[in-house]
């Protein structure tokens, strides 16, 4: 139900922008969230937008960096990242789950509360 694309090779300080497409529901009142699996490492939240509210959160490593936003045909969501960094690469997936409310500062990266998941997207940034 959701795919990830935008993936790719870049230099360090590039950009890329990546997008969650969801097929068979529309955002409407979930919670869109990015996550990224470093080599080697755990999967850590990147970022999370709420359709209904608005609210947006970024992991520290990222702020200033990605921004996240919502089309208004309720089926995408990008994460538009600049400036990147050797240490941004890994494997990017989108995450939803079903929310009225915004997300909490708290609990937002917490990938086991996300209920559906799309493949990922490879992202490589070269130094």
């Amino acid at each position: 139900q959701l795919q990830a694309s935008g993936g790719g090779l870049v230099q360090a300080g590039g950009s890329l922008r990546l997008a969650c497409v969801a097929s068979g529901v529309t955002f409407t009142d979930y919670v869109i969230g990015w996550f990224r699996r470093a080599p080697g490492k755990e999967r850590e939240g990147v970022s999370c937008i709420s359709k209904s509210t608005g609210t947006t959160f970024y992991a520290d490593s990222v702020r200033g960096r990605f921004t996240i936003s919502s089309d208004n045909d309720k089926i995408t969501v990008h994460l538009e990242m600049n400036s990147l960094k050797p240490e941004d690469t890994g494997v990017y997936f989108c995450a939803a789950v079903a929310s009225v409310g915004p997300p909490l500062p708290s609990t937002w990266a917490i990938s086991g509360l996300y209920d559906y998941w799309g493949r990922g997207t490879q992202v490589t940034v070269s130094s």
